[in-house]
């Protein structure tokens, strides 16, 4: 099996060739944990889940390790304890929790190793030390800077301009800078923020530090993958490879890079503002957590997605007919996966391309195909999007429905006797009594499914 990632830094899909295939290594940045995450959040940690998945499918699932931190140094964690009166340990603690809950609710599996940046400290004054003592960073004012003109390199994986960079790295421009591009590694603390004694004194990292030295510790100096959303591209990762590797003697940070697209919702910019900020926690409330997961397959991880209801219904629907398409197969392996299907998922991780190959079984597997319905669990399996059983699936309401299933089965059944005795006004008058009771049908081969409209 040849898989192909598409790799941000040559800007090419290539071939993947791991470092050492009885050792997969991937590394994808994880939240920060001062706010419940947000559907974009959620979409990336999908994304490596099922990069995760492939890797453990082509490699074996004791060959993969995959690391996906947790911040707990950040400045919008002790603004966010401070107004709600916690402590920030308090605060990290329980927000990563639900974070965990709630990817896992999104079917991610748990990463092999969860690194917390507070427990890292140590590592990254030492990698600072370094990178000082090789003449790639400085202390001024009790800060220490990366000096980005010590790194020839520095701009080759987002590939931008000196002028897009200063422009995008949304720092503050201090006179002790010697660069506009420079960055922090280490900042002075107050006596009211979290601080560790340093050789340049009570202080705390800078957050794009923490990445390199928990990736290093777990991973190595040089690993395969290093991943994350689009946006982290510049500065987070651009920084990233520039203090390891000057660390590390040129060495590189990862040999690929990967990047999911950004996220609207029905077509606008995801904000609190507009009021369409969505919470993983909030959607798991109103649909299964496959559904939403299916809604970001839909379309490919690098393109933009446009996060709609509709798109969230249609999955749902969809998952419906899967279910009710696989309800009588028993236990199935990845030797039932077809090739349609894996052969798509090593292109990059086609889910659109897997996705069709998904219909054609579900189509398949109506007309008695035994061997597609198994085809179309064990594919299903793969990727994430079985996580119940049949019974469980039929049996899911939200969080918030109130519905009397009896009276539900009990207006379907006597929308289909009047159906059967061509009483259509009566059918279209019980449909619309359904409608009132917030719920949508769907008319198919197997009968009528039912869903609570959101």
């Amino acid at each position: 099996m040849t898989l192909s990632l598409h790799d941000t830094s040559s800007r090419t899909k290539r071939v993947f060739e791991p470092i050492d295939p009885a050792n997969v290594r991937l590394y994808a940045c994880g939240p920060t944990v001062y706010d419940f995450a947000h559907i974009g959040n959620g979409r990336t940690a999908v994304t490596f889940d099922l990069v995760f998945r492939v890797l453990r499918y082509v490699y074996g699932d004791d060959h993969v390790t995959y690391v996906r931190n947790i911040t707990d140094i950040e400045d919008k964690i002790m603004a966010r304890a401070k107004r709600d009166g916690v402590t920030i340990r308090e605060l990290t603690n329980g927000t990563a929790k639900v974070y965990q809950e709630d990817m896992a609710g999104l079917g991610s599996l748990p990463p092999t190793h969860e690194p917390r940046a507070t427990d890292y400290v140590d590592g990254m004054i030492e990698m600072i030390s370094k990178l000082i003592d090789l003449g790639h960073a400085y202390e001024a004012e009790g800060h220490v800077l990366f000096d980005v003109s010590s790194d020839k390199n520095y701009g080759s994986l987002s590939g931008r301009s000196l002028d897009d960079m200063i422009a995008g790295a949304r720092v503050e421009v201090a006179p002790y800078k010697r660069n506009a591009t420079d960055f922090v590694l280490w900042k002075p603390s107050d006596e009211d923020m979290p601080g560790w004694d340093s050789p340049w004194g009570n202080g705390r990292p800078g957050w794009h530090i923490e990445c390199s030295v928990m990736g290093e510790h777990l991973l190595g100096e040089t690993f395969d993958i290093h991943g994350g959303g689009i946006d982290l591209s510049f500065p987070h990762h651009e920084n990233e490879l520039a203090q390891s590797s000057c660390s590390h003697g040129g060495a590189k940070l990862a040999n690929y890079w990967m990047h999911g697209g950004f996220l609207q919702v029905e077509g606008e910019k995801m904000s609190k503002s507009l009021g369409n900020f969505l919470v993983v926690h909030d959607l798991l409330g109103d649909w299964p957590g496959e559904a939403l997961r299916l809604h970001l397959f839909m379309t490919h991880y690098r393109q933009p997605l446009n996060w709609t209801v509709e798109g969230v219904r249609e999955a749902k629907g969809i998952l419906d007919r899967w279910y009710a398409s696989t309800a009588d197969v028993g236990e199935v392996t990845a030797d039932d996966v077809p090739e349609s299907v894996t052969s798509a998922l090593l292109d990059d991780l086609n889910t659109p391309q897997v996705l069709a190959a998904l219909h054609k079984l579900c189509s398949e597997s109506q007309k008695g195909s035994a061997e597609a319905a198994r085809a179309l669990k064990a594919s299903g399996q793969l990727i994430g999007l079985f996580g119940h059983t049949a019974e469980e699936w039929a049996a899911w309401r939200p969080a918030t429905s109130t519905v009397d299933d009896a009276q539900v089965e009990g207006l379907i059944a006597a929308r289909k006797q009047a159906r059967d005795e061509k009483d259509f006004a009566e059918a279209d008058r019980i449909r619309d009594e359904l409608t009132a009771l917030g719920i949508e049908i769907k008319d198919g081969p197997d009968g009528t499914t039912w869903t609570v409209a959101t």
